[in-house]
């Protein structure tokens, strides 16, 4: 079953995963605002819909997301500040939405992913690499500032490691990222959507209550005090014994 897609996006559904591709191959799926919006409508309404129980966060071409589409930056300045503000907004809450999501995520990267690109990549709940893969955080090389999606690097990687990488703006391959732990596995690119799809599928065997409240606590308790995660995790045992008969 396939589902509405875009110019900029192509989604698809196989059983109860759905696959989102950002579809401007030519552009090396650049974002640009109509692209951003896109993947931000287009995950939600994944995560809205009852049959999906995962998710593919993938990148149509040689490319998985080569960042901001810099083009834009010429509209984008203090002379327009209305729209700086809303594309910064849109950009926000597009990166940081994949751990609000009930539904587990799984990102396909291959080729570029640096920047905003970046960004998406790691922000899912999983990483599959393929050994082309070039990730990094050039934008100081660009004068601009990775500024939306510095948190979720830092909270990926050490502190040291994470500053090594925005302020030198080295590029990565697989076999880096997957010793950093910024990846799950490493393939080769014609395996990539593939590889993807079966970590989104064993997740779709599992209880979707419980997938959900396991996601949820999973990054609660990551900004928790010790005390306070165990009594999050305590309260959740408590609820989950529901989960079985809730989800028939």
């Amino acid at each position: 079953m396939n589902v509405p897609s875009s110019t900029v996006l192509l989604a698809e559904t196989r059983g109860a995963v759905r696959i989102v591709t950002m579809n401007r191959p030519e552009k090396l799926n650049a974002l640009n605002t109509e692209l951003t919006q896109a993947i931000h409508d287009a995950l939600l309404a994944a995560d809205a819909d009852p049959a999906i129980r995962a998710i593919v966060l993938a990148g149509n071409g040689r490319a998985f997301c080569a960042g901001a589409d810099l083009s834009e930056f010429e509209t984008l300045t203090p002379g327009n500040q209305d729209l700086v503000e809303k594309r910064a907004d849109l950009t926000c809450r597009t990166q940081a939405m994949m751990q609000s999501l009930s539904k587990p995520i799984v990102s396909a990267v291959q080729g570029a992913a640096v920047g905003g690109g970046a960004g998406l990549a790691i922000g899912c709940d999983m990483m599959v690499a393929a050994t082309n893969l070039k990730f990094g955080y050039p934008e100081l090389k660009h004068s601009i500032v990775p500024a939306l999606v510095m948190t979720g690097l830092q909270r990926s990687l050490g502190r040291k490691a994470a500053f090594e990488m925005i302020s030198l703006g080295r590029l990565i391959g697989a076999d880096e990222a997957m010793s950093l732990g910024l990846c799950n596995r490493v393939v080769p690119p014609d395996g990539i959507l593939a590889a993807a799809v079966e970590i989104a599928e064993a997740w779709a065997t599992a209880n979707p209550l419980a997938m959900a409240a396991a996601k949820t606590l999973y990054y609660q308790v990551e900004d928790l005090p010790y005390p306070q995660a165990m009594a999050a995790g305590r309260e959740l045992n408590a609820k989950m014994r529901s989960f079985r008969t809730e989800a028939k």
